[in-house]
């Protein structure tokens, strides 16, 4: 089989974004396992710690276990006084304390 030259081209910006892909997904997998939620003895809500790479919608698809994390993401973003879904690394997110993690 030959290629021309637009043919090898196209093959290798397809494997390009292929492989670029695969790398990205596997960042986001990654992510869900730091999720750690951390529960106090005093009053108020747990919280959890942000960690770098994490986003508003996977920390609450992690806590979800299942139902809709958009559901919990509303509430996440109205416990915490969030108009948006930005999220600083180090920062606590309060989060319900009926949530589906926790039970």
């Amino acid at each position: 089989m030959r290629l021309t030259r637009r043919g090898r081209v196209v093959l290798v910006v397809v494997v390009a974004l292929l492989s670029l892909g695969g790398f990205w997904l596997g960042t986001r997998a990654a992510g869900h396992a730091e999720v750690r939620v951390v529960v106090t003895g005093q009053a108020g809500p747990p919280w959890v710690e942000v960690q770098q790479g994490d986003t508003l919608w996977e920390i609450a698809d992690v806590l979800s276990a299942g139902d809709d994390p958009g559901v919990l993401v509303e509430e996440i973003k109205r416990l915490n006084g969030l108009s948006g879904s930005l999220i600083r690394p180090g920062g606590r997110l309060h989060i319900p304390e009926d949530t589906a993690a926790l039970r």
